[in-house]
């Protein structure tokens, strides 16, 4: 495998490995077609944990596996959330302690030895930067995902998530559009100011620090999840760092667009259009 990756893909490992890195590289014959669903590459990553080393050293080979979580939900963060996600389904949970990074694996394929960032994760696309120069950050295609969480909708909690955004307050709605009441939660990355109206608030970043408000997110949306709301409102983050990564999975598992006009709540599903008077 080594031997046929990509130079840059050396580098990368070297810079990132053990770590939140995943690098789509060529396979070779050994690799069943069922790990890559037919496709002539693989996706490979090396934990940076001692538990998770272990277990692929005392396997002796490397090891595949999906996902703690079931197709399309928040990724579980700690065990508890494992065995909420998948209950008896499975034998055996190992239980190391709270994920450090919080969000899935940067993943990374390549293109005339360039890297191309298939799903912003764990490494930032900055610091690919620093080790790479030139990085390309793919866009999401529905219909041809190229990576895990590359699906249009994906991470989402059974509670509808809706993703407040800046628009004029004078607007005119084409679509499905409710006035938020009920239970709603509130998901903020840093402290607001009086978030009255909310059942619940969860602050992913105290100091506004993106790495906490990374390592905070999957385990905040399934405590708003587990509360029987109406909605959660998510606010965005900076989309610099972690917060590239962090938008990426608020955007997925959003069910709509949450707005504020003339001191109301609007709740917008992605099928409906909102446009400025």
């Amino acid at each position: 495998l080594w031997a046929r990756c990509p130079d840059m893909a050396h580098r990368l490992m070297e810079a990132f490995w053990p770590g939140p890195l995943t690098l789509v590289l060529p396979k070779n014959e050994r690799i069943p077609d069922l790990v890559t669903a037919g496709l002539s590459t693989v996706a490979v990553r090396m934990p940076d944990h001692p538990v998770a080393l272990e277990l692929i050293r005392q396997s002796g080979c490397p090891i595949a596996a999906p996902s703690a979580n079931r197709f399309g939900r928040p990724s579980p963060t700690t065990a508890q959330a494992v065995e909420e996600e998948l209950g008896d389904s499975v034998d055996v949970i190992l239980d190391a302690g709270p994920t450090r990074v919080g969000i899935e694996s940067t993943v990374v394929a390549f293109e005339r030895n360039l890297p191309v960032v298939l799903r912003p994760g764990g490494v930032s696309v900055e610091a690919i930067q620093q080790v790479a120069g030139k990085v390309t950050v793919a866009h999401t295609n529905a219909a041809l995902p190229h990576a895990p969480g590359m699906l249009a909708r994906h991470y989402a909690p059974k509670t509808p998530l809706y993703l407040l955004e800046a628009r004029p307050a004078a607007a005119v709605f084409t679509g499905p559009v409710s006035i938020a009441k009920g239970r709603m939660g509130l998901l903020t990355f840093r402290p607001v100011a009086g978030p009255s109206g909310y059942t619940l608030v969860e602050v992913l970043s105290h100091t506004g620090d993106l790495v906490e408000a990374a390592a905070r997110l999957f385990q905040a949306i399934r405590r708003l999840d587990a509360e029987g709301l109406e909605a959660m409102v998510a606010t965005p983050t900076p989309v610099h760092g972690l917060g590239l990564a962090i938008m990426d999975r608020l955007q997925k598992a959003a069910k709509g667009t949450a707005l504020l006009a003339e001191g109301r709540l609007f709740l917008i599903d992605k099928t409906a259009a909102c446009l400025p008077r």
